[in-house]
C-alpha cells in the first residue's frame, strides 16, 4: 500500500462534532472548583439513572445507610429534587451575563456584600429543616394517612406556624432570591470562579426543595389550587418560579421568559380583560403560586418527561459522545453521500437527522454538526445563507425523527396517554416526507448551480465505515427493545449500556473514568432542557388554572363553523407564534395546552391533533422572524440571520404542508390498511417532490418558467388530500407541465429565481 493510499484510508472529516459547545456565559473552572462541579454533575446524572431503574446504593452494597435515598422516590419529591439539582448546577455554571473577550473589572465590594444574602438563606433553611423535623416527629395528627400541616392565623394551633412561615421562612427566602438575582446583573466575577450571587441562588434552590419535599408529604398537597394553600408553600413556589425563570434566561434566552411573564401578568389581570380572556374573579397570589408548583404546573407533564425520558436520553447521548459514536455517524454520512452533487448538504441532512433525533434541541444540533457541514457546503459552491439554511432545516427535522424525536414523543405520550410505540410508528412517514423534501430541495439547488460532489480523496472510505457499522448497535438495541414492549426507561438503559460495551471495539474504550465523564456531560447537558421544561410548566399552570385553553377551544369551534380549513390555519399560526424563540420541547408543551384541545373538540382524532400542533411547534425554529435554529446557523455561516431564516423557511416548506396532509389523510399516520398506507406515502412523496420543483424552479432536468412553477405548486397541493380524484388531478397536471416544458421550451423568468445565491 502506498503512503498516499494509507493517508486516504485515514481520512476523518468529523472529529469532535458531538462535543458540547461552550456557551458565552458558561464558566470555565479549574482546580478544586472544576472537581466540585464535575462531582455534582456526575452525581446528579447518576442519581437519575439509579432512581429511574429503582436501584439504591444500599441495594448495591447490602448496607442500609440511612441518609441515602431509597428508590423509587415518591413522584412529587423526585420531580422537586430533579428541578432543584438543575437549579444548583445551572446557577453555579452559567453566569448572569455574557463573558467578553476583555474581562470586566471585578467588583469585590459587591461580591462581599452579596455574602450578606446568605444570612436570610440560613434563616429560611433553618426554619425549613425545623418544619421537616416537626412533620417527621409524629406529634401532628393524620388525615387519610397523611400528616396534617396546620398553618392558619384563624386556628390557634396553627397561628404560630403561620407566623414562622411568613417571617422566618418566606420573607427571608424572597429577600435572598430576588436580591441575588438583581445582584447577578451587576456583579462581575472572573470566569474561573463562582460568583457570590450564584452561590446564594443555588442555596435558595436547595431551601425551596427542602421545604416543598417536607410540606408536600403532608395533607397540604390536598389544598393545592385552592385558596387554602399554606402560605409557606406560596412563598417557596414564588421563589422557585423566580429561580426557574432566571435560570431559563441564562441558558435559553429571553424569549421564553418574556412569554412566561406575559402569562403570569395575565393571571392577575384576567378579571379586568374582555371576551374569551376574562375570568370571573381575580386569583390571589397565595392561590396561584400554590397551584403553579404542583402537578398542574411546574411539576406537571413537562417535568414528568424531563425527569424521566429526557434525562435518560441525555445520558444516552452523553455516552455516545464519550465513545465518539457521534463522530462516526457524521463520517458515515460523508462516506455514503459525499460524492453526490452538493454532497456536504446531503450529508448535513443525514447527519443532522441522526444527531438531532437524540439531542433534543434544533439550535444545539446546528452548532454541533453545522460547524463541520456549513463550511464544506460553502466550499462546494452553496451561498453562505443557503448553507446555513440547509443545516437549520435538517437539524430541525431531527426533532420529528423517530424513535426519540428529540423527546417530543415522550411528552406527547405523557399528555395524551397514547402509547409511546404508537406515536413513534405514526411519525415514520411524516419524518420521511420532511427529509425527502429537504433532499429534493438540496438536490435541485445543486443541479441549478451545476455543483460537484466531494472528491473520493476528500472523503472517508465507505468500506472502512461499513466495517464499523457495529457502532449503530446502541441505536438498533434501543429501537428493537422499544418495539418488543420494553419500557422506555429499560430500553434507554440497555442502549446506554450498549454504547459503553460497543466502545470496547474502538480506540475510544470507555473505562470508569470515561463513564464518570459521560455522567458529568449528561448532568451539564441536561440543565437547559430541564429549565425550559420547568418554565413551560409555569405557562401550563396558568392555562390550567384560568381555563383559557378551554375558551380558546370554543373560539376554534366558532371559526370551524365557517371553515374547518380556516380553523386549522388559525391553529397553525398560534402554534408557530407560541413556539417562536422557544426550544422544541417547551414550544410543544405550551401549544398542546392551548391549541390541541380545540382541535380535538373539532372532531379531529387526538393523535392527529397533537401531531399537527407538534409539527408547527417544531418548525417555529426555522420560521421568521424569530428562528433559533436559523440564527444559530447564520452565526456559523457568517450570513445575515434574517436572510438565513427566510431561506430555511423555504427549504423546509414541506413541513408546513405535511400536517395538512395527515389531517386530510390519516393513512400517513399509519392509520389504515397496508394498501392505504403505502398509497398515501407514495402520493405524498410525489406531492413534496412537485412542491420542491415548484419552489426551486427546476423540473425534470431544466429550469422552469414561472407559470409552470405555479402549476407545479398547485399540482402538489392537489396531492395533499389523498383522494383518488385529487391524486389523479395532481399527477395529470404534472404530466401536462412536463409536456409543455419539453415541447414548447418556455423561457424561465429570471425575476422569479429564488435559488438564494448572490
Amino acid at each position: 500500500m502506498t503512503n498516499q493510499t494509507a493517508q486516504d484510508e485515514d481520512i476523518i472529516l468529523a472529529e469532535g462534532v458531538d462535543e458540547e459547545p461552550v456557551e458565552r456565559n458558561r464558566r470555565l473552572f479549574g482546580g478544586i472548583s472544576a472537581i466540585l462541579l464535575a462531582t455534582l454533575a456526575t452525581l446528579y446524572a447518576a442519581f437519575h439513572m439509579l432512581a429511574l431503574n429503582g436501584v439504591s446504593i444500599s441495594d448495591w452494597t447490602g448496607i442500609d445507610i440511612p441518609f441515602l435515598p431509597q428508590f423509587p422516590l415518591e413522584t412529587w419529591n423526585f420531580r422537586i429534587v430533579h428541578i432543584a439539582g438543575a437549579v444548583v448546577l445551572g446557577f453555579l455554571l452559567f453566569s448572569a451575563r455574557l463573558f467578553r473577550d476583555e474581562e470586566r473589572p471585578a467588583t469585590p465590594l459587591l461580591s462581599k456584600a452579596g455574602y450578606l444574602l446568605l444570612l436570610p438563606v440560613a434563616v429560611a433553611a433553618y426554619t425549613a429543616i425545623g418544619f421537616a423535623m416537626l412533620i417527621n416527629s409524629g406529634t401532628l395528627q393524620e388525615m387519610g394517612g397523611l400528616t396534617v400541616w396546620i398553618s392558619s392565623p384563624q386556628i390557634p394551633a396553627g397561628a404560630e406556624v403561620y407566623a414562622q412561615e411568613i417571617y422566618w421562612f418566606g420573607l427571608p427566602l424572597l429577600v435572598a432570591t430576588l436580591g441575588a438575582i438583581v445582584l447577578g446583573w451587576f456583579e462581575n466575577a472572573p470566569r474561573d470562579r463562582f460568583a457570590t450571587s450564584d452561590i446564594v441562588l443555588a442555596a435558595c434552590g436547595l431551601v425551596v426543595a427542602v421545604y416543598l419535599v417536607a410540606i408536600y408529604g403532608t395533607a397540604a398537597r390536598n389544598s393545592v389550587g385552592t385558596p387554602f394553600v399554606p402560605v409557606g408553600v406560596a412563598f417557596a413556589a414564588t421563589a422557585g418560579t423566580a429561580l426557574i425563570m432566571e435560570l431559563t434566561r441564562r441558558v435559553a434566552g429571553l424569549a421564553l421568559v418574556i412569554i412566561t411573564g406575559v402569562f403570569l401578568t395575565y393571571t392577575f389581570t384576567a378579571h379586568l380583560l374582555p371576551g374569551i380572556l376574562a375570568v370571573q374573579t381575580p386569583y390571589s397570589w397565595q392561590r396561584f403560586f400554590g397551584h403553579v408548583y404542583s402537578d398542574a404546573g411546574i411539576l406537571g407533564p413537562t417535568t414528568a418527561v424531563s425527569s424521566t425520558y429526557i434525562i435518560l436520553f441525555i445520558i444516552f447521548a452523553a455516552f455516545l459522545q464519550a465513545s465518539k459514536v457521534g463522530d462516526y455517524f457524521v463520517n458515515f454520512a460523508f462516506a455514503a453521500a459525499g460524492r453526490a452533487r452538493g454532497g456536504p448538504a446531503k450529508v448535513a441532512i443525514f447527519a443532522s437527522g441522526l444527531m438531532g433525533m437524540i439531542n433534543g434541541t434544533s439550535a444545539g444540533n446546528v452548532v454541533a454538526t453545522g460547524s463541520l457541514t456549513i463550511p464544506l457546503m460553502k466550499k462546494v459552491g452553496y451561498h453562505k445563507k443557503t448553507a446555513g439554511a440547509i443545516e437549520a432545516a435538517a437539524s430541525t427535522g431531527g426533532q420529528i425523527m423517530p424513535p426519540i424525536m428529540g423527546a417530543g414523543a415522550f411528552i406527547m405520550a405523557e399528555i395524551t396517554g397514547i402509547p409511546y410505540q404508537e406515536i413513534a410508528i405514526a411519525a415514520i412517514i411524516p419524518a420521511i416526507l420532511y427529509f425527502a423534501s429537504i433532499y429534493f430541495m438540496v438536490d435541485l439547488e445543486a443541479a441549478k448551480l451545476g455543483m460537484r460532489g466531494m472528491r473520493e480523496d476528500e472523503l472517508p472510505k465507505l468500506n472502512k465505515m461499513i466495517r464499523q457499522v457495529y457502532l449503530f448497535i446502541p441505536i438498533i438495541i434501543l429501537i428493537v427493545a422499544l418495539f418488543y414492549g420494553y419500557s422506555v426507561i429499560r430500553a434507554g438503559t440497555l442502549a446506554t449500556v450498549a454504547a459503553a460495551v460497543v466502545s470496547w471495539l474502538t480506540p475510544n474504550r470507555m473505562g470508569l473514568r470515561s463513564i464518570l465523564h459521560a455522567f458529568e456531560l449528561a448532568g451539564i447537558m441536561s440543565i437547559q432542557i430541564i429549565a425550559v421544561c420547568a418554565c413551560a410548566g409555569i405557562i401550563v399552570g396558568v392555562i390550567s388554572l384560568t381555563g383559557v385553553g378551554a375558551r380558546f377551544s370554543s373560539m376554534l369551534l366558532d371559526i370551524a363553523a365557517a371553515s374547518q380549513l380556516l380553523a386549522l390555519f388559525f391553529a397553525m399560526c398560534i402554534a408557530i407564534l407560541l413556539g417562536m424563540g422557544m426550544p422544541t420541547t417547551a414550544a410543544y408543551a405550551v401549544a398542546a395546552s392551548v391549541v390541541a384541545p380545540g382541535l380535538v373538540n373539532l372532531g379531529i382524532p387526538q393523535l392527529t391533533a397533537h401531531f399537527f400542533v407538534f409539527y408547527f411547534a417544531v418548525v417555529s425554529a426555522i420560521t421568521p422572524p424569530v428562528a433559533l435554529a436559523s440564527y444559530a446557523a447564520a452565526g456559523i455561516s457568517g450570513s445575515n440571520p434574517m436572510e438565513t431564516s427566510v431561506a430555511s423557511f423555504k427549504i423546509g416548506i414541506s413541513a408546513f404542508v405535511v400536517p395538512f396532509m395527515f389531517f386530510y389523510n390519516s393513512a400517513i399516520l399509519m392509520d389504515g390498511t397496508w394498501f392505504e398506507v403505502i398509497r398515501a406515502a407514495t402520493t405524498a412523496t410525489v406531492g413534496v417532490f412537485l412542491l420542491s420543483c415548484g419552489m426551486q424552479g427546476w423540473f425534470m432536468g431544466g429550469r422552469t418558467a414561472w407559470f409552470l412553477r405555479v402549476g407545479l405548486v398547485a399540482a402538489a397541493l392537489f396531492m395533499i388530500e389523498g383522494g383518488w380524484i385529487t391524486d389523479i388531478i395532481g399527477v395529470g397536471a404534472a404530466v401536462v407541465i412536463f409536456f409543455v416544458q419539453k415541447v414548447f421550451h418556455p423561457s424561465p423568468d429570471a425575476t422569479f429565481d429564488v435559488r438564494g445565491a448572490d
